[in-house]
């Protein structure tokens, strides 16, 4: 059975992938979220002409000349605006974000000022219109605040509520299940005996998803037996997983039934096995609309194909811009001719004057999750790539 490469292989699994139909949520459960719509200002903001600092509202034409002795009739805290009208020779106490009182039409800042009884002089020159912020300086109501497909941002955020908006329309999360699979895992927290190990790769598996805007259903670790795979595939269909991916299970040896299982309840299997390191046993198929990815057990595969599998199929189902850009850098070390399949190499990537240096770790093997940990990159090399002296340019993804 010949290899399918990777981007062949990226490009079924991302077939038709569309983004969740939308739902109206609350403005503190929107962040990390995408718009479904455009968000409109309900308001003009500021509504008013408002200070822009602490000091005394006035008309220009009384500080021209300077001391300038003015009476203050009033005060205008922010949230209680002066009701009357600024006339010749007089002056309101103003606050950041208060209204600016009728006749004004400069804000002199207190540090301009000295205050005698009664009164307040002006003791040094302020242009003419300095220290107000016009009303619909930073919108106007009915204008296009944030346009549909932005990622929710802090940013975005506040300017939604400052337009007042109490909701959003955002694209619904899809939903992750997870399953893995093996007699001889047990959770964080066992005491494990002979032959069993900790499971840990669906940990990491369920970060990345919930990074790229996914709910995760973690439905635990099932034995190695056809029966109890189904029975979590059956819950993952009740739940209306959009994505089931199951951990481990996805190779052809004698114990390996997550292929059975998924087939037994329907799943039409699209690829299985890729021209990848790590990720060969990379499986996928379709069952009705649910896709299912079956990754490899070996915990440093199974992060890396979720990252270049699972991550851009959950962006395109959250709604969320997808980048395939590669990053480019230099060799810190060489590199040996590569085979017939497109690797993918931890690294350590740092900046230098000439741009980015990748350190790729000298050992490689799927199964030492602690130079995952450590690495902050993957150099790609494609298949059948000749040697590279150090100081060559490598692709990079980096993903911290």
């Amino acid at each position: 059975m010949s290899l399918l490469p990777v981007e062949d292989a990226l490009t079924r699994l991302l077939d038709g992938a569309k983004p969740r139909p939308a739902e109206t949520v609350a403005l503190n459960r929107a962040a990390g979220r995408v718009l479904a719509a455009d968000v409109k200002a309900r308001r003009t903001q500021p509504p008013f002409d408002a200070s822009a600092m602490d000091g005394y509202a006035v008309r220009w034409s009384d500080t021209a000349t300077l001391p300038a002795k003015l009476k203050v009739i009033g005060q205008a805290p922010a949230g209680r605006p002066f009701q009357g009208k600024i006339g010749a020779g007089q002056a309101v106490r103003i606050f950041t974000g208060a209204p600016v009182p009728e006749g004004a039409d400069t804000v002199v800042i207190q540090e301009n000022t000295r205050a005698v009884p009664g009164a307040v002089e002006i003791v040094e020159a302020t242009l003419k219109g300095r220290n107000i912020r016009a009303r619909g300086l930073d919108f106007a109501e009915g204008d296009i605040l944030l346009e549909k497909g932005r990622l929710i941002d802090p940013a975005a955020l506040s300017l939604a509520a400052a337009g007042n908006n109490a909701t959003l329309e955002v694209v619904g999360r899809p939903l992750v299940a997870i399953i893995a699979t093996g007699d001889e895992l047990l959770p964080p927290g066992s005491d494990p005996g002979p032959g069993q190990i900790i499971a840990s790769n669906g940990y990491g598996v369920a970060a990345i998803a919930e990074q790229a805007g996914a709910d995760v259903l973690d439905l635990g670790i099932a034995p190695d037996d056809v029966t109890a795979v189904s029975a979590l595939v059956r819950r993952a269909l009740a739940a209306k997983a959009d994505v089931i991916v199951t951990l481990g299970g996805a190779s052809v040896g004698d114990h390996d039934l997550v292929h059975e299982a998924l087939t037994g309840e329907g799943m039409t299997l699209d690829f299985w096995k890729i021209a990848m390191r790590p990720g060969k046993p990379l499986m996928f198929g379709r069952l009705g609309a649910t896709r299912c990815i079956g990754l490899p057990g070996n915990p440093v595969a199974s992060l890396v194909c979720s990252l270049v599998f699972l991550k851009p199929l959950l962006a395109s189902l959250s709604g969320a811009a997808r980048s395939a850009r590669l990053l480019e850098g230099e060799l810190e070390t060489p590199m040996s001719a590569n085979d017939h399949r497109q690797d993918y190499i931890r690294a350590v990537v740092s900046e230098t004057p000439r741009g980015l240096s990748a350190a790729p770790f000298p050992v490689q093997d799927s199964s030492m999750l602690r130079t995952m940990a450590t690495a902050n990159a993957l150099i790609v090399r494609e298949p059948h790539a000749p040697a590279a002296p150090a100081g060559a340019m490598c692709r990079l993804i980096r993903f911290r």
